[in-house]
């Protein structure tokens, strides 16, 4: 999920048509032995209204957060999305693997040390787009950190205010954490993503915009869970700087989809889910 994006977070953070980055309304279709789709799959009964409207109810919530950080951040996912052709810019590329390591080290577990070019541009943007719609980001002792990692120093301070205003108590309390952004006992919040393609929209020496398209698994595994976890698909837009040799986010957003067509998949239950986010890490990602 996301700050702003629930997740999410840029100088405006989060997403601008969801704007941050994280849970976005999920449809989910269940085999049931009746007249297949036109995907070769049948269709499952539909979820009860119980747990659709628990379920639509922490979309609006997460939707909220974001809408208000955006606000309050001033920017702007369409100016982003639509600078194309600046110096040096290139057409869409396929996003095929080239060989070169992303980077040598990592900062506080977030990947540092972006080339200088739009391979690291498009490297930078898919790992902030990961640590903007982690778990992490939604735990107050966390999040200086990641905010200072990934966003260039003149924006990081101001930006931290309106993500701890946007994520304050209220706000966790309604999506089933704790002030400290914890799940309760026995409970496991999720909050993963993983890109799926990058796209650079405007690049120069010293400024790029990149778009991130990515998918992720968002809500909380559980038996008495409120907020089961979920998938979503939304694109993430990244203006970045270069700044003291590294690539760091000015601003952000984020808006929902491409989506596929989900497929009749049976759902893992809850304790499937919490053991695969314990035992699978996350990567380092380049193209």
């Amino acid at each position: 999920m996301s700050f702003g994006d629930e997740h999410g977070h840029g100088n405006d953070p989060g997403r601008t048509d969801d704007n941050f980055g994280g849970m976005g309304q999920t449809r989910t279709r269940l085999p049931d032995g009746g007249t297949g789709d036109g995907y070769g799959g049948a269709r499952r009964p539909p979820r009860s209204s119980r747990s659709l409207i628990a379920m639509v109810g922490v979309v609006v919530l997460l939707i909220a957060a974001i809408a208000f950080a955006n606000r309050e951040g001033g920017g702007d996912d369409t100016s982003a999305s639509t600078t194309g052709g600046g110096e040096g810019a290139s057409g869409p590329q396929p996003t095929a693997a080239s060989g070169v390591k992303p980077v040598t080290g990592k900062n506080g577990g977030i990947p540092s040390g972006f080339a200088k070019d739009e391979q690291g541009a498009e490297s930078a943007a898919a790992n902030y787009a990961v640590a903007l719609v982690s778990a992490d980001i939604l735990r107050p002792d966390a999040r200086g950190g990641i905010m200072s990692q990934i966003f260039a120093p003149d924006k990081a301070a101001d930006l931290e205010a309106k993500f701890n205003a946007a994520y304050d108590k209220a706000f966790l309390d309604k999506i089933g954490l704790d002030e400290k952004g914890n799940a309760a006992e026995g409970l496991t919040y999720v909050s993963r993503t993983a890109p799926v393609g990058t796209k650079i929209t405007q690049f120069t020496e010293a400024s790029a915009t990149v778009e991130v398209w990515c998918t992720g698994v968002f809500g909380t595994a559980g038996v008495s869970s409120t907020n089961p976890v979920t998938n979503d698909w939304f694109t993430m837009t990244l203006k970045l700087q270069w700044v003291s040799d590294d690539w760091k986010v000015e601003s952000f957003a984020q808006k929902d989809g491409p989506a596929p067509v989900n497929t009749d998949r049976t759902a893992s239950n809850a304790d499937e889910i919490s053991k695969a986010v314990a035992e699978y890490g996350g990567f380092t990602y380049a193209r």
